[in-house]
């Protein structure tokens, strides 16, 4: 089952730009269009936490 196209058009980046995100259903990521962090969809609920996306801009100590 992929994602409905009605919430691919509300979902955001949780950072503070709220960018829109870019899906691929073959892999089952959402990319950031901003920062580029890449948030995954797990038995398509997409896990928009910034704390387990992958790359993105480089954390502060």
């Amino acid at each position: 089952m992929a994602l409905d196209p009605q919430l691919l058009e509300i979902l955001a980046c949780p950072d503070t730009h709220h960018a829109p995100l870019d899906y691929d259903a073959q892999e089952q990521t959402l990319t950031c269009t901003e920062c580029g962090r890449i948030f995954e969809v797990r038995d398509d609920v997409p896990v928009l936490l910034l704390d387990e996306a992958r790359g993105g801009p480089e954390r502060q100590s």
